[in-house]
């Protein structure tokens, strides 16, 4: 037990941290270096202070919207530094800022041309070896469409977390629903052509509101916890992760919208592209799928509902973990729970 002076001294040193050092978080970036680059495609390859990894590449792939330093949040909580530093080979797709000129993008742009192209470049780097997906929130919904649509892509496994298919398990949406139906599906349509999309300043709103009372205690928690330097950390890396979202391109928020929202497609096993139906039977790759267990925006049964729809994958292993929607990821507990699913995935693939 950690007594009142040491917890004293721990506060006043934290408190010197953020007020005369701009915060306590260790935010700097893994090392890496730009090995491919196209549109909405910036592909990386983390470095290793020892030297070259060895293995299986595994490709982290990160949702719209989203920064991909989702992947590499602080140092000490960054999946990506867990992943290099047990000498894995590991690579990041990044998609960049989406600028209005992006609007008439949609989701056949990713699951044809982005992840594709990044797959095999991975796959070439390593030498031709098969690539191991790890992607979060809508990451890991395209991961599966491209497996499914394009088998013969060099994907090893898939490993998805937070991933929502169900749509009407999602509790924060059901009071939008009979307005949505209403309106016939077109109470966002406008809102979202007008913008080309769903601004940035908007995404990270309605990612605060879905934590609304976390923000509300906020002040108070770090009162509370002030004398936890890990604690301070998690929470500057969450603000300074919430202040860098991107927007999301208007033709794919219009097809997010309709398809997945107010027509639910996936929770049924497929989604109809423009007459182009791709199913989630056809994902042939073991998947490893992690609900959070206080995950508001891909609750339990929104996730877990995938598990029968994959019908076709050589395994599917379906667990839980502590966490909110970016907390399963990677938050503090993550590091113990998720972070061990999916080490215990990846090394069950080549044993």
């Amino acid at each position: 037990m950690v007594s009142p002076p040491a917890r004293l001294a721990a506060a006043a040193a934290n408190v010197v941290g953020k007020v005369f050092h701009g915060g306590v978080a260790d935010l700097r970036p893994m090392p890496r270096v730009l090995i491919d680059q196209g549109p909405n495609r910036s592909l990386y390859r983390m470095t290793h202070a020892a030297g070259e990894a060895s293995g299986p590449p595994v490709l982290l792939v990160p949702p719209l919207a989203a920064p991909a330093l989702c992947f590499d949040l602080r140092r000490g909580c960054s999946l990506a530094e867990h992943l290099v530093d047990a000498g894995r080979r590991v690579y990041l797709v990044d998609y960049g800022m989406v600028a209005f000129s992006d609007r008439r993008l949609g989701i056949e742009h990713w699951i044809d041309e982005v992840l594709p192209r990044a797959i095999r470049r991975v796959s070439e780097d390593a030498g031709g070896q098969g690539v191991h997906l790890v992607s979060w929130s809508l990451g890991g919904i395209f991961s599966m469409l491209v497996d499914a649509d394009q088998p013969d892509l060099p994907i090893e496994s898939i490993t998805a977390i937070g991933s929502p298919v169900d749509f009407t398990a999602i509790p924060i949406v059901a009071p939008f629903r009979p307005l949505v139906d209403l309106t016939g599906g077109h109470l966002l349509t406008p809102v979202y052509r007008a913008f080309g999309g769903a601004p940035s300043y908007l995404v990270t709103r309605v990612f605060r509101a879905t934590g609304i009372s976390k923000e509300i205690t906020k002040p108070l928690a770090i009162l509370k916890n002030l004398d936890d330097r890990d604690y301070l950390a998690q929470i500057e890396a969450v603000d300074h992760f919430m202040d860098n979202m991107y927007a999301y391109p208007g033709r794919t928020f219009g097809q997010l919208y309709h398809r997945l929202f107010r027509t639910n497609d996936l929770a049924e096993g497929a989604v109809d592209l423009g007459g182009r139906k791709i199913s989630l039977s056809g994902v042939k790759a073991p998947m490893l799928v992690v609900a959070g267990e206080t995950d508001t925006i891909a609750p339990r049964a929104s996730v877990e509902r995938v598990v029968p729809l994959l019908d076709k994958a050589a395994s599917v292993t379906f667990r839980t973990a502590p966490g909110g929607h970016l907390g399963v990821l990677t938050g503090r507990r993550a590091r113990g729970t998720t972070w061990r699913y999916l080490d215990e995935f990846l090394d069950g693939q080549h044993s």
